[in-house]
């Protein structure tokens, strides 16, 4: 059990001031209404004070009474009880088994000498069903044998309305509405007066204990239970609340949210309804009496009357703060709740929620500070503050007044231990990082995301790029001052670039590059540049480091103009404009001008020339430095090859003469197909270049998309050069066959068979032969079948024209024309398939005349 401070013990009433000398005299009960305190004695004399309540300069409380004025009641025996009824401004006594009724401030019986006669014991209906203003409903225990009585008292007289018998005997009684809650003989039950339900609550043993039974709020009461528990129950006879163990010897109890208070003979000791814990132990001997009034909790003596003055929540629960006992301090918070307006509590329940946050914090508690920080909505600079430095130079944040905290920095909270200081720094990051894209940063996202910043700065950590290339709100003047002085230049220029400031950007990543500063973040920076300034709106920023991209890799610099995006590139990157700069740089400029021609496939002959220029110039360069061909070699000129075929638009007669004589038989062979000079070029493959199945290629090239007879022309060219006269090479002869074997279909099988040697077998053609005779045969039947598909369609046109030359038409002087509307005057007419009959030269006008009206479609 760990202690709280709840409640202080102040002195009210004085034994001097109740009995003055008169040892044997004690005080027996006592009741409390606003300032007048009331005060019975064992000598029938009842006490009226006037108490005052003062707050002295420390904050405690101080009471002062003052004694109005003191009356013999006329009996000999102890005034039992007091209970005020300020509605009737009356005093209600119990003594010697009699309920007097007395003025509140004259303590003089009513004139009517109205009581109620007895009675043990009585309480008051605080939930009254009457509805009666002008009277208040009294509950007593009778002396007659296990017998409740119910009164109302009027000012000046009083009215019994119910009596009830219970179990057994009662020994204690509190009311609700009709329901009243007993302690008899041997248990606590509820017993509702009106209907006459009883519902038993446990059993409790009146020789071993004295009963409590408390009315504590609405519908609920506070009962002493067995094993020294402290019970609650309600009308409906179930327990709402955990109980709460206290002393076996308890004689009082009251209710003060959140704590019960319990009296015996040597200690008053406090319990929390919230967590059922013992809070607080005050020594006080000889106590008998303990009594809530409206709030105000007074105890007593034989002898004298004190006051337990609650200290304000807010009090203790920042008292529970300052000894780091956070559970307790929001439990007691939380069930402060009902007793405090909406609003205030709120604004008092967050700050204690963020005080309780560096509280876990202090105590590298990170998961439940996070937490905390979250439900008190703490303002992130708090936190950000305790961290040097890292609150913006411009930020104009002061720390919340009173501190939530006692520490200065993040120093003094760790005392210097750097695994603490890192550890917090690592739980800052991710917490900044979280809260960063939700509400709590609203209005202050610039501190944030600076302190973000630093933090990963400090840490050399990877999110730090991911910070500056997404959407951020870091200040550029610490943010720069701060990356410069870790040396993270690369980031440097990330953070000007999100700025706008393009050119300070690039400028640094050159630097890094070239080896003047130094940053190890990226191995690719320059690659990274490259790519920045493909990217880049800036055509001046392009430029400019255009000639240092491509001194640095030309192949790869020209991609800042090769892979800009098309619709960039029409006002400020004009085609010719990027070739005199690449005319420096001849393998970017052949990457360029590839771009031009294969990618953006511009139809303008200067760069289609101009590119096959520059392969032919590096194919003739690489050509003396071996006899063979090497890779690169052969890679350049499969690409000259590949253009000079594919394209339409270079300069074939230029190139034609810069090859001539070079020993690029093939590109010859390629630019004479361009000028249709076929036979020349397929000699060079089959004559100079022996390459037959190029020779059969450059058939299939040329006769792409033209008519089937340009093919097989092609085609019959290249079987008479292979058969043309001379000396017959036998790898001819082979070719010839190989070729028309597998080419039979590209043939016309009668010139073929003029051309063929008469040496030569059937057998050797047997393929060639085989497919000709097929296709003879299939051209012949198709041509068998169209034939007849005709004359059908034929005789079916020829029936219908005998249909219509069938039917007679009647032709006279009164037959008009459905077109002009006039009479026939000679027997020659035009007749449509719909009947209707028109002059000839009405139906020769229609024709010439679209818009005339037409009876039908001319037959």
């Amino acid at each position: 059990m760990m202690s709280t401070k709840a409640f202080t013990l102040v002195p009210a009433v004085e034994r001097e001031q109740l009995m003055g000398d008169r040892e044997w005299v004690s005080l027996e009960c006592v009741e409390c209404c606003g300032r007048n305190l009331y005060v019975g004695t064992s000598d029938c004399f009842v006490y009226h004070f006037l108490l005052e309540e003062k707050t002295v300069p420390g904050g405690s409380a101080t009471f002062t009474a003052t004694k109005q004025l003191h009356r013999h009641l006329g009996f000999k025996k102890p005034v039992n009880e007091l209970r005020a009824a300020s509605a009737l401004h009356r005093l209600l006594v119990l003594c010697d088994g009699c309920i007097t009724l007395v003025h509140m401030l004259s303590l003089e019986p009513v004139p009517s000498g109205a009581r109620i006669k007895g009675a043990t014991a009585f309480a008051l209906n605080e939930n009254p069903v009457s509805g009666d203003p002008f009277c208040v409903e009294v509950c007593i225990i009778s002396v007659k044998r296990r017998t409740i009585q119910v009164f109302l008292v009027y000012e000046d007289r009083v009215q019994i309305v119910r009596e009830v018998s219970t179990p057994e005997q009662p020994l204690a009684v509190a009311v609700d509405g009709h329901f009243l809650c007993l302690a008899l003989t041997t248990q606590y039950i509820i017993l509702n007066y009106s209907t006459g339900v009883a519902q038993d609550l446990f059993p409790f043993c009146s020789e071993e204990k004295r009963p409590i039974v408390k009315r504590i709020g609405r519908q609920e009461f506070l009962l002493a239970g067995p094993g020294g528990l402290g019970m609650f129950a309600t009308v409906a006879g179930i327990s709402q609340r955990a109980p709460v163990h206290w002393s076996e010897n308890v004689v009082g109890a009251a209710v003060c949210f959140p704590y019960v208070i319990a009296l015996d003979s040597e200690f008053i000791t406090v319990h929390s309804m919230l967590d059922q814990q013992q809070k607080q132990t005050l020594p006080f001997k000889e106590g008998h009496i303990l009594q809530d009034f409206e709030g105000r909790l007074i105890v007593a003596t034989s002898k004298g009357v004190y006051v337990l003055v609650p200290l304000p929540l807010e009090k203790q629960i920042q008292d529970l703060l300052a000894s780091r006992r956070v559970e307790e301090a929001l439990v007691l918070a939380k069930g402060a709740r009902r007793n405090i307006p909406k609003e205030k509590f709120q604004v008092m329940y967050r700050r204690i929620l963020q005080q309780a946050g560096f509280i876990q914090f202090a105590q590298l508690q990170f998961l439940e500070a996070k937490e905390l920080f979250r439900s008190g909505q703490l303002d992130v600079r708090e936190l950000i503050s305790l961290y040097p430095f890292l609150l913006p130079t411009s930020s104009s944040f002061t720390r919340s007044h009173p501190p939530l905290h006692e520490f200065a920095d993040l120093n003094q909270l760790t005392q210097g231990d750097q695994e603490k200081v890192a550890k917090c720094k690592r739980f800052l990051m991710s917490y900044l990082n979280e809260v960063r894209s939700t509400e709590v940063a609203n209005g202050y996202k610039e501190d944030i995301d600076t302190a973000l910043l630093k933090l990963y700065t400090e840490a050399d950590h990877d999110s730090l790029l991911d910070l500056l290339v997404t959407e951020n709100f870091c200040l550029l003047t610490d943010s720069a001052a701060w990356l410069e002085k870790h040396k993270k230049y690369f980031a440097l220029g990330l953070l000007y670039h999100y700025n706008h400031q393009d050119a300070a950007a690039v400028q640094l990543w050159v630097s890094i590059v070239n080896g003047d500063i130094h940053d190890s973040t990226r191995s690719d920076l320059y690659e990274y540049i490259v790519d920045f300034l493909t990217y880049s709106l800036d055509a001046d920023l392009v430029w400019q480091y255009a000639d240092w991209v491509l001194q640095k890799d030309p192949e790869v610099g020209v991609q800042v103009f090769t892979k800009r995006p098309v619709d960039e590139q029409q006002s400020r990157f004009n085609p010719d404009d990027i070739i005199s700069c690449l005319k420096k740089y001849p393998q970017a400029l052949v990457k360029y001008l590839e771009h031009l021609v294969m990618d953006r496939r511009l139809q303008k002959e200067g760069y289609h020339t101009h590119l096959a220029v520059l392969y032919l110039d590096e194919v003739l360069q690489q050509r003396p430095s071996a006899s063979g061909k090497d890779a690169e070699v052969t890679e350049t000129q499969a690409k000259l090859r590949r253009l000079l075929q594919q394209s339409d638009l270079y300069q074939v007669h230029f190139l034609l003469d810069r090859i001539r004589g070079a020993g690029l038989p093939m590109e010859s062979a390629i630019l004479l197909g361009k000028l249709e000079q076929h036979e020349e070029a397929l000699r060079i493959l089959v004559h100079e270049l022996a390459d037959f199945p190029a020779a059969e290629g450059y058939c299939l090239w040329r006769s792409e998309g033209r008519a089937p007879p340009y093919r097989r022309r092609l085609f019959q060219l290249l079987l008479a050069i292979y058969l043309g006269p001379g000396p017959s090479a036998p790898e001819l002869a082979m070719a010839a066959v190989d070729l028309l074997n597998r080419r039979a279909t590209e043939f016309d099988a009668a010139q073929v068979l003029q051309l063929l040697p008469g040496t030569w077998s059937v057998q050797l053609l047997c393929p060639f032969l085989t497919g000709a005779v097929r296709d003879s045969v299939h051209a012949r039947r198709t041509t068998q079948v169209a034939m007849g598909l005709a004359k059908s369609e034929n005789l079916i046109y020829k029936y219908d024209k005998m249909k219509l030359k069938g039917s007679s038409v009647r032709l006279s002087d009164k037959k008009l024309c459905q077109m002009c509307r006039n009479p026939f005057c000679e027997p020659v007419f035009v007749r449509y398939p719909n009947g209707g009959l028109v002059h000839t030269h009405c139906a020769a006008s229609r024709h010439t005349n679209p818009s005339s009206p037409s009876p039908g479609a001319r037959t």
